[in-house]
């Protein structure tokens, strides 16, 4: 099978006057993660580097005012879709309970083939498309290499726990310890607008909390957490934003599910 060729690999859109979001429209949409880059003044804050299929560097680099300013990469958590070019970034940040992963990331392809009955019936169950022959619908470049894909070590420079916060200088985010979908899920939370950057705590597609690594009990402890928050916007690790009506229905509904509300 020949994939068509898509040199734009990534797609951007300003959410705000500091912040845009970049995804990977040719991915398959359980692996197109989204990530988001927010500008300071001091230095700038990328959340999540997607699947590592193209250089995201350069293209990060061409939203900023600034590319000579430091830049902050924070992985929420170590799912492949999240941690893919965080090797491309010299401040990388993560939960200590998953630094291994980012140190040595567990091997895996773009074959879908290759990826076990158990998991893609995962993602099945939970509400997501068939997988593609391939995770993506495309390349970025003629001569890419589908069998060569491969996760580059990133081990961290720096880790942060619930509470600590990550200071651009005119922009403080808190972090929060979000576990459930991963041992070390963090979102970040940012008082002054009421803006929740949610990763795959809380996004508004299907959430994944039978896994491994997960926890249904945790991750109901972090949704009632949420839940207390004064949201007015939130910015999930897959599909759009949502306001904080939709944010409590989503809550609500898992809540409901696992008998928890």
């Amino acid at each position: 099978m020949t994939l068509p060729v898509e040199a734009s690999w990534y797609h951007t859109a300003r959410l705000d006057d500091r912040t845009w979001l970049i995804t990977e429209p040719h991915v398959h949409p359980i692996f197109s993660a989204n990530m988001h880059l927010v500008l300071g003044r001091d230095a700038d804050l990328l959340i999540d580097t997607g699947m590592g299929i193209a250089p995201l560097r350069p293209m990060v680099d061409g939203l900023r005012d600034d590319p000579d300013k430091p830049v902050i990469c924070l992985s929420s958590h170590t799912h492949v879709d999240h941690i893919g070019a965080a090797h491309e970034f010299e401040t990388r940040l993560v939960h200590p309970s998953e630094t291994d992963e980012l140190a040595k990331p567990s091997p895996y392809s773009l074959v879908s083939a290759d990826i076990s009955d158990a998991l893609a019936n995962l993602f099945l169950d939970a509400g997501y498309e068939p997988l593609w022959e391939y995770l993506v619908n495309a390349v970025p470049t003629t001569n890419y290499d589908l069998d060569s894909y491969a996760i580059q070590p990133a081990p961290a420079t720096g880790l942060v726990d619930d509470g600590d916060v990550i200071d651009l200088g005119d922009w403080q985010g808190e972090v929060l310890h979000l576990p459930g979908h991963s041992p070390g899920q963090l979102g970040l939370w940012h008082a002054e607008s009421g803006t929740l950057f949610g990763a795959d705590a809380i996004y508004d597609g299907p959430l994944i909390f039978s896994g491994p690594g997960m926890s249904v009990a945790e991750y109901t402890t972090s949704l009632k957490r949420l839940r207390d928050l004064p949201v007015n916007v939130v910015h999930g690790g897959h599909d759009p934003a949502f306001d904080r009506a939709r944010m409590l229905t989503i809550i609500d509904s898992y809540l409901a599910q696992w008998g928890s509300a």
